[in-house]
């Protein structure tokens, strides 16, 4: 196969595994053109309709309702959330989910209408009251790039309200107006009591109409949309629409148990899968925005995956868990504290990590510049690192759910039947197709039978095998050795640290399907 071949057979995937692929569906904000699209909550048990106590949610309703809000966010030029190429904008935390999953499958991609570079623009969205003080909850979406914020109350009463704090990476923020009197608020929840088929109300103001109300149950819990690193969404079918964004989804008692912040939809309307921020997680963040300004996060440097039973198998855990690190930044808190490729976090400040969310969302919450302790596990062994936790930045990943040197053989291909493989060195002119740099050594992947274990376990044709069960193979007879080594010691799978793209992953690939 030339190398050409290899580069159009090549694909990226995300760290954390292969592409999901879905039908041409558009994930949107619940804000309004003035506006963005909302989402809410999750199920599992079957329900046979929405009942509600004595027949009616009107008791709920009425004390929840008054403490939502409608808020007007006043921007120059083009809204954010309608730029053109985009249906969700440049800026949209969700722009990058978007294009990830739908930008090379051929769905059309909607556009905004042109809009002059000065004219005034007015994004609408949703919030709730907390504080009678008139501490306001929305998303950050709703209100970030503007230049004026308008809130109305729900007895129609507009009053100006200024930015107290917002925090991208959750997608939340903290808005504040001044009132004459003490406002109505509504109460936190408790999200992590939700179970699928749960009922609850999502409230808001679609489309600019007015306050509405809409009931649904929780569809699911801990919903991946790839929008940032803390996604732990509540998907609900309860109808949201643009416009709810930062509204509160409440649960049969009135208390707020998320924010609605994002649709599926082919259309841009509600298709009845919505997705709200957990209030467990959102109350922390609002806690600290209500001090003022951003939020810093704490930052490890490594890149991290999912430890699968065939990886557990591969490196001689007895259970899968934890997160496997499949490369570490130079220069970072982890390269300084000594952890390496291949280990794999299985407890953070005293904490177990029971997969790569536990470990980021664990090293976010900690403030940069504290040491904190990891446990480990490396070649069999269990061991504690201690490492200086540091400061995130937008370059950086928090502990993000995802070279040496050597001679060159020439190019001389070889086939690995165990696994289903077929391997080449890398030449210059492989190296330039895949835009690897001049030091790069490892085995590229030239062929993959589809039906043998390699294929199953997601290796792609491009992708380039730096590393055998946790040792650097340089050349493509280094990486066969190494597996027929593997294979001969009676393991049931071979761990493979594969350099894809511009990311490194483990893939574990079992003897028994090969």
């Amino acid at each position: 196969m030339s190398p050409t071949s290899i580069l159009r057979r090549h694909r990226v995937a995300a760290l954390l595994g292969a592409a999901l692929i879905i039908s041409p569906v558009v994930v949107s904000f619940a804000q309004s053109n003035s506006g963005l699209s909302t989402v809410a909550a999750t199920t599992q048990t079957p329900v046979a309709g929405i009942t509600a106590p004595n027949g009616s949610f009107a008791p709920i309703i009425a004390v929840t309702k008054p403490a939502v809000v409608t808020i007007t966010s006043v921007m120059k030029g083009q809204p954010q959330g309608e730029d053109e190429g985009s249906p969700l904008g440049g800026n949209a935390p969700f722009d990058q989910f978007f294009q990830q999953f739908f930008g090379d499958q051929g769905v059309p991609m909607p556009k905004a209408p042109p809009q002059q570079h000065a004219q005034r623009q007015e994004a609408l969205g949703s919030g709730f009251i907390v504080g009678a003080d008139g501490t306001i909850v929305t998303n950050n979406h709703v209100v970030d790039g503007a230049s004026s914020i308008k809130v109305t109350l729900d007895d129609g009463t507009e009053l100006p309200a200024k930015l107290v704090g917002h925090d991208a990476k959750n997608d939340l923020a903290v808005i504040k107006i001044k009132a004459d009197k003490p406002l109505p608020t509504v109460k936190w929840g408790d999200s992590d009591k939700l179970m699928t088929g749960d009922q609850v109300l999502a409230i808001g103001n679609p489309f600019g109409i007015g306050t509405t109300v809409t009931a649904g149950i929780v569809s699911a819990r801990g919903r991946d949309l790839h929008s940032g690193p803390f996604d732990d969404f509540i998907q609900i079918d309860a109808p949201i629409n643009h416009g709810n964004s930062g509204g509160p989804l409440v649960d049969v008692a009135g208390n707020v148990i998320g924010i609605n912040t994002a649709i599926y939809s082919p259309n841009g309307g509600s298709v009845g899968v919505g997705f709200a921020i957990p209030s467990d997680q959102a109350q922390k963040v609002v806690a600290k925005l209500m001090k003022g300004g951003d939020i810093e996060y704490g930052y490890l440097g490594v890149q991290i995956q999912p430890v699968t039973q065939d990886v557990a198998s591969a490196i001689g855990l007895d259970h899968p868990g934890g997160a496997l690190v499949s490369a570490v930044t130079d220069g970072s808190p982890a390269a300084k504290a000594g952890i390496e490729t291949g280990d794999v976090i299985t407890g953070f400040a005293g904490q177990e990590v029971k997969d790569p969310k536990d470990l980021s969302r664990a090293v976010a919450d900690v403030s940069p510049g504290v040491k904190e302790t990891l446990d480990v596990w490396r070649k069999g062994k269990a061991m504690q690192i201690s490492a200086d936790v540091g400061r995130n930045s937008d370059d950086q990943k928090t502990a993000a759910n995802a070279n040496e040197g050597g001679s060159q053989s020439g190019g001389q291909g070889l086939r690995v039947p165990s696994l289903g493989l077929g391997l080449t060195d890398l030449t210059p002119d492989i190296r330039d197709q895949l835009n690897l740099a001049d030091n790069q050594r490892g085995a590229v992947v030239e062929q993959v039978n589809p039906d043998k274990a390699a294929s199953a376990a997601g290796i792609q044709p491009g992708d380039v095998i730096v590393g055998v069960d946790q040792a650097p193979v340089k050349t493509a007879r280094q990486a066969n050795q190494a597996i027929a080594q593997a294979g001969k010691s009676g393991k049931k799978s071979v761990l493979l640290l594969i350099d894809r793209g511009d990311s490194q992953i483990f893939v574990a690939v079992p003897f028994a399907a090969g």
